[in-house]
């Protein structure tokens, strides 16, 4: 099985601009999503040592959304019940910054983007 890369080239570069950038409160640069398994994650920045380890929202689903690191390797293994990869959104674009999207998601139990 071939393994498609989720980010494009500008993804990471935003990613990475947002780990350099003196602002602490980026606007996601990209959205993953599970389309069968319900996880989602609003990625900010990417860590400068390395850069599939990534910083966001993450909602596995189960109601309890929270900021942290993720790897890009361990999302890319993620697989729902009819067993579909996860996605880039390809029509994310992001309004406001992440806490933002934090409290909101805190208080639905869920990502709302």
């Amino acid at each position: 099985m071939v393994e498609i890369d989720l980010l494009t080239v500008e993804d990471r570069v935003r990613l990475l601009v947002n780990a350099l950038a003196d602002e602490r409160d980026p606007a996601p640069a990209v959205k993953i999503f599970s389309p069968d398994a319900g996880a989602t994650w609003l990625l900010t920045e990417s860590d400068l040592d390395e850069p599939d380890r990534l910083f966001g929202l993450c909602d596995l689903g189960l109601g309890y959304p929270e900021l942290g690191w993720v790897s890009l390797a361990e999302i890319m293994q993620v697989r729902g019940p009819l067993g579909l990869p996860v996605e880039r959104d390809l029509h994310f674009t992001a309004d406001k910054p992440i806490s933002e999207y934090a409290a909101e998601a805190r208080a639905k139990g869920r990502i709302v983007a």
